[in-house]
């Protein structure tokens, strides 16, 4: 049950941008940009970091709703999504990609241990200073995003379908504020 009054059977983030909208509508403007605007990274790609980033959080709601938008994104290669939350070192992603989601995941514990090591990393796998730019701002902003999910005890559903729903429209509408839907 969440800590406020929010519309009820309406899950996780929608439901606190439909309480406050005023704050809410820029937190989806902010995820549109970032997950599905113009950035060297694919949309796909900067979902993992979202989920990434939300796993690691264990935040359910954001974990599973972007990872379900993963999937939907990456098509044929949706197993991805989990062979990266169960160990990205040997997952079936670029080596960038590995780099970014290292400093992804120090982002998340303490962003003050990104050490110059770990942008140099990256850079020597291809990342250029957008891909680490966006990487870092992803996983800052997931970090709140979670918290704001879960420090409110936001509605988290517990059947996988109702993801699979959600990660299609995320990844064909992209971040629709509920009102506009």
């Amino acid at each position: 049950m969440a800590h406020i009054p929010l519309e009820e059977g309406v899950p996780g983030i929608r439901s606190l941008v439909l309480y406050r909208p005023e704050t809410g509508e820029p937190l989806y403007e902010l995820a549109q940009i970032l997950l599905r605007g113009e950035s060297p990274l694919t949309s796909a790609e900067r979902e993992l970091i979202a989920t990434y980033v939300s796993y690691k959080n264990e935040c359910q709601f954001c974990a599973s709703s972007h990872a379900a938008a993963a999937r939907y994104l990456f098509h044929d290669e949706a197993k991805t999504v989990d062979l990266v939350l169960d160990d990205y070192k040997n997952a079936p992603i670029s080596d960038k990609l590995k780099a970014l989601l290292t400093i992804a995941g120090k982002v998340q514990a303490d962003a003050r241990t990104v050490l110059p090591e770990d942008v140099l990393s990256a850079r020597e796998f291809g990342a250029n200073d957008r891909d680490i730019h966006d990487t870092v701002l992803i996983a800052a902003t997931f970090c709140m995003f979670n918290r704001y999910v879960d420090g409110l005890a936001a509605l988290t559903p517990t059947d996988p379908e109702v993801y699979a729903q959600m990660g299609e429209r995320m990844g064909t509408l992209g971040y629709v504020s509920p009102k506009r839907k």
